[in-house]
């Protein structure tokens, strides 16, 4: 009951999100969704998480979004001749995340029980850890899977990070030809000449 209850301001605010049609208040829509999830994840019993999803998302992820619409100077007109386009496209990213996690809802054996089946999956990779629960926290265990089994998972989201700075600091580059510029050595050889020939001059 509670669940639902703090899930449904999450909810109300990721439908804003899609159907603002100004970047900054979408922007502006996405930051209660950060921390109504944040709140859920610390019902949850996941502490660290709650903790480092508003710091990472709201002070990371928002800021840096308002800063790149800031600095792009994009168009509102042109957002909004450009929305149907894209329906086709987010349609099916949306049912390809339904499916996903639909099959993680059908994978976790909390939920089995409630769906009457006897599906029953373990994954060898967590035998390692039968046993610790009880001991380690939730920051020991998250930092051993992290280090261990999904090493490489952790090391893609920086690359995705470096190739996102990259993309920033190119869109932002503006490149012109019609640049007046000076070319050192040639005024360095026209000023030796007219040093040779004031001397010729004087003499």
């Amino acid at each position: 009951m509670i669940l639902s209850f703090s899930s449904s301001p999450a909810f109300f605010s990721g439908l804003m999100v899609v159907r603002a049609k100004n970047p900054v208040h979408s922007v502006s829509f996405s930051i209660p969704v950060f921390r109504e999830t944040a709140g859920l994840l610390l019902l949850l019993g996941l502490d660290f998480s709650a903790m480092i999803s508003p710091v990472v998302y709201i002070g990371a992820i928002a800021v840096s979004f308002l800063f790149v619409v800031m600095m792009l100077h994009i168009l509102i007109a042109e957002i909004h001749e450009e929305v149907l386009r894209y329906f086709p496209v987010s349609g099916l990213i949306g049912l390809i995340l339904w499916w996903e996690v639909g099959n993680v809802l059908i994978e976790n054996e909390t939920i089995l029980p409630l769906l009457k089946t006897t599906l029953r999956k373990t994954h060898s990779l967590y035998m390692v850890y039968a046993g610790k629960e009880r001991s380690w926290t939730n920051l020991e265990t998250l930092g051993n899977l992290l280090y261990t089994y999904y090493s490489v998972w952790f090391l893609v989201p920086s690359l995705i990070l470096l190739v996102a700075v990259i993309g920033a600091i190119v869109l932002t580059m503006h490149r012109m030809n019609k640049v007046k510029r000076q070319d050192v050595f040639r005024r360095n050889a026209l000023d030796s000449r007219r040093r040779t020939m004031m001397r010729r001059t004087t003499t």
